[in-house]
């Protein structure tokens, strides 16, 4: 017996010591995992469908930089760039991307609404009146005049005609707009029952050569490079979110600068995730659309020289006069303060 006890102690201490250290081990794994379990749930809508443009964001949730930063984020689609903004700012959902020119305006329609830009993504605003050379549409202005155009009411695009006809001195009286759905508005341009269409140029110019339309009879004016100043589309918080959770809204936008910059490099894989989400999309079609959108949107000469997600100062300024041209300011400050910066990378991190 008295050999038999040591023997049966060792194997006691043995056992203990290998307990404590699975029990150790264990409570590293569940540190380690804690902010998957703590992963903070957000709510993300687009601005539109599942197409080339939204890889800038579901590459980051391929990549898992959402999750590297602790956020649970459910990227859905949106009805047009517009109504992003009614979502966000009635708390359904906790980002969105949208259009800014609309949420400035939404300030000044609801001054108790403190809703805000928190990064630009479009430096230069996808925003076109798109039209046919057979339908006696050219690459003047003027040639708008006499025609019928095309223009769904909830289209960012359309929201700015005001501003475009006022700065290129057009007179609507000689124009019939046509109040059009957002599903018709290529096939009625395609089908010749409307001369031109109000839309983002990255959308009705590739739906349009999707539909067998010539490339040399698509005409494209963005509206950018016809005199107007405004900036695009924006990533917008809520403002119960951003107040309550300042940290997730910096980790988003850091994870969003990397999903960013990995689309910028491989556009090809962007394109692949989109048609993961949208079985009737054509792969080709959607990397054409990514890359025209990089290229003429998010990738701009600015942006290069400055950074990804802020904006120029001396521009927005510009904007906003602008936007006063067509629309009568209640407080044209408050509603202008729509952009904050507080919660971007360091410049360093947003420079590719």
């Amino acid at each position: 017996m008295s050999s038999v006890l040591p023997a049966l102690a060792a194997s006691f201490s043995r056992r203990a010591v290998l307990s404590v250290a699975a029990a150790t081990a264990l409570g590293a794994a569940c540190l380690a995992g804690a902010p998957a379990q703590a992963q903070t749930p957000v709510r993300f809508t687009l601005d539109w469908r599942f197409e080339g443009p939204a890889a800038l964001f579901l590459m980051g949730i391929e990549k898992g930089y959402f999750k590297a930063e602790g956020l649970d984020v459910t990227i859905d689609t949106g009805n047009g760039s517009r109504e992003a903004i009614p979502r966000v700012a009635s708390g359904t959902y906790d980002v969105g991307f949208g259009d800014v020119n609309s949420l400035i305006r939404f300030r000044d329609e609801n001054p108790t609404v403190d809703l805000k830009a928190v990064m630009m993504v479009y430096d230069k605003p996808p925003f076109a009146i798109v039209g046919r050379k057979s339908r006696g549409i050219t690459a003047d202005a003027k040639s708008l005049e006499g025609k019928k155009l095309g223009a769904p009411a909830a289209d960012a695009a359309f929201a700015q005609w005001p501003i475009f006809k006022t700065v290129n001195k057009l007179d609507d009286a000689k124009i019939r707009l046509e109040n059009v759905g957002f599903p018709v508005r290529e096939p009625m341009l395609a089908s010749g029952e409307v001369d031109a269409v109000f839309g983002f140029a990255n959308s009705s110019y590739i739906n349009l050569k999707s539909r067998g339309v010539p490339v040399d009879d698509i005409v494209t004016m963005l509206m950018s490079d016809y005199g107007v100043e405004l900036y695009g589309n924006v990533v917008m918080v809520s403002p119960k979110f951003a107040a309550e959770k300042p940290e997730a809204v910096r980790g988003l936008l850091r994870a969003i600068t990397k999903s960013v910059k990995d689309t910028v490099a491989n556009p090809e894989l962007g394109a692949q995730l989109v048609i993961k989400r949208n079985d009737v999309a054509k792969l080709e079609v959607e990397l054409e659309r990514l890359k025209m959108t990089l290229e003429q949107n998010v990738m701009t000469p600015w942006v290069k020289a400055n950074g990804f997600g802020g904006i120029d100062k001396e521009r927005w300024e510009k904007a906003l006069d602008q936007i006063a041209l067509t629309f009568t300011f209640k407080d044209k400050a408050k509603a202008g303060d729509a952009f904050t910066d507080a919660f971007l990378p360091a410049q360093a991190e947003r420079v590719f």
